[in-house]
């Protein structure tokens, strides 16, 4: 992958990857603790498909946590990412996800850093955040304690006049005491995702529609689901994501069926 320069805002960036400038027309940021939980996994899997179905840009820090499960998720529906890192774009390191890095590359995302070879300090990934928040329209807040690098975040979005959501958490979690702080004193609105819709609605797609058509009497996974209708497995698992979102199917054992 070659290595060049392109200026975002006031920020002059290291990327990789082909630059499309369609990436940053619509960037949701989705940000959070390093110390994810079981409920911010089950967060991030349930709001990124819907993010990505709605055209949504992913745009995360590349930690480990919320940011890695962030561009996980949505490479897994299909989706587009950007992964701004907290250190140099060359920078070798064996606790970089090398593999993630290129599986965003190879999908038409993009992976940004302000410097070459810089290694991560306390001071990098505070300037990281600024870069989120310049290349981010709205940002989610889903996991973060009271002290808390996502909490910079939001406050560097909030200066830019930008909307902060946040996913409210367990009171008992000390994850989720930034993210209730956010909407207890109103500094953020409370993400609660799509209100579902019926899977017969004129707004279903062709697709949604052919997927419907042959769980009518049984249920099948999605490699069953990819095969029979001859579509690409990651097309098919991001649009099962998007209508288990939505109600229009469940799952149980890997197998999806009408409700």
């Amino acid at each position: 992958m070659s290595m060049q320069i392109k200026q975002v805002g006031k920020f002059n960036l290291y990327y990789k990857g082909t630059w499309n400038d369609k990436l940053f027309t619509k960037c949701m940021g989705v940000v959070g603790s390093r110390r994810i939980t079981n409920y911010g996994h089950q967060v991030v899997e349930k709001i990124v498909p819907q993010l990505v179905f709605d055209g949504w840009t992913i745009v995360s820090g590349f930690m480990y946590g919320v940011d890695i499960a962030a561009h996980k998720t949505c490479l897994e529906c299909g989706g587009k990412t950007i992964a701004v890192l907290g250190w140099g774009i060359n920078y070798q390191n064996d606790s970089h996800d090398q593999k993630l890095l290129d599986q965003i590359v190879d999908s038409d995302g993009l992976v940004l850093s302000l410097w070459n070879d810089q290694p991560g300090t306390n001071w990098t990934f505070p300037a990281r955040n600024k870069v989120v928040a310049e290349i981010s329209h709205e940002i989610i807040v889903v996991e973060a304690a009271i002290k808390s690098g996502a909490l910079l975040t939001a406050t560097m979005v909030r200066n830019l006049k930008k909307p902060i959501w946040a996913i409210p958490g367990p009171i008992t979690s000390s994850v989720s005491a930034g993210t209730n702080k956010l909407l207890a004193d109103g500094l953020a609105k409370p993400w609660l995702g799509k209100s579902p819709s019926s899977p017969l609605t004129s707004s279903a797609n062709s697709l949604q529609t052919s997927i419907l058509n042959i769980l009518q009497n049984e249920s099948l996974d999605s490699s069953e689901i990819s095969r029979k209708l001859q579509i690409p497995i990651n097309q098919i698992s991001a649009e099962l994501s998007v209508m288990i979102l939505t109600g229009a199917l469940s799952e149980k054992n890997g197998k999806y069926y009408q409700p």
